[in-house]
């Protein structure tokens, strides 16, 4: 099963972003029965929705796993629902800032994931990692791609399983940002997330 799985640059002044890691090691060693192919987003409300949109056309891929980094969650979070919202808290890469204002004037207010996040999270848990279902991927760039992803799909008339899982960010961030905050090692993030993958290999065969 080719799965596509992306994660974003890093940015509110960090040199690390956990998903960008995630996501190439996922590539160089994926789970058992998939193959993932990795593209890395850009920190722009412009470039990281044409980046995703590119990927998507050029693999072709039965799944999608949207990566990002939640800082100050504590267990790895996958979201259940993106909103038609852009309001970010920070610029982003390019210095810009959006305040209120829809991802598509012409889309309905939300979409669900279509991954089966329940069986997930279970995995995910059963492996000994933290893992929580979210109610808010928040109003940044992390939910425009969810947002992005969910509405092509819907207008291109595709049904693969789709969506978006934040991490915590790495303990080498909260030493940086010299302050505690809850972390992940970067082992154990893969560790979740390989457990989390092998469920949309699972439900492929059956």
């Amino acid at each position: 099963m080719h799965i596509l799985v992306t994660g974003f640059e890093p940015f509110d002044g960090s040199p690390v972003n956990p998903s960008m890691l995630a996501a190439e090691a996922l590539a160089q060693t994926p789970p058992p029965g998939l193959a993932v192919t990795t593209a890395i987003l850009p920190v722009d409300r412009l470039g990281s929705p044409t980046r995703l949109l590119e990927a998507l056309q050029t693999v072709n891929p039965r799944a999608v796993v949207c990566l990002g980094e939640a800082g100050g969650r504590a267990a790895i979070s996958i979201e259940r629902v993106a909103v038609n919202l852009m309001d970010y808290r920070i610029p982003d890469n390019r210095g810009e800032t959006v305040t209120d204002q829809p991802i598509d004037p012409a889309g309905p207010a939300a979409y669900f994931s279509t991954l089966p996040v329940r069986a997930m999270q279970e995995a995910i848990l059963a492996a000994g990692i933290p893992a929580e279902l979210s109610l808010t991927a928040g109003a940044y760039l992390c939910n425009q791609v969810m947002y992005t992803l969910l509405h092509h799909l819907a207008q291109t008339g595709q049904t693969i399983p789709a969506g978006f899982i934040h991490l915590p960010s790495l303990p080498q961030q909260a030493v940086l940002r010299g302050k505690p905050m809850p972390t992940l090692g970067l082992e154990t993030i893969l560790a979740g997330l390989r457990a989390a993958l092998a469920v949309l290999a699972r439900q492929a065969v059956l």
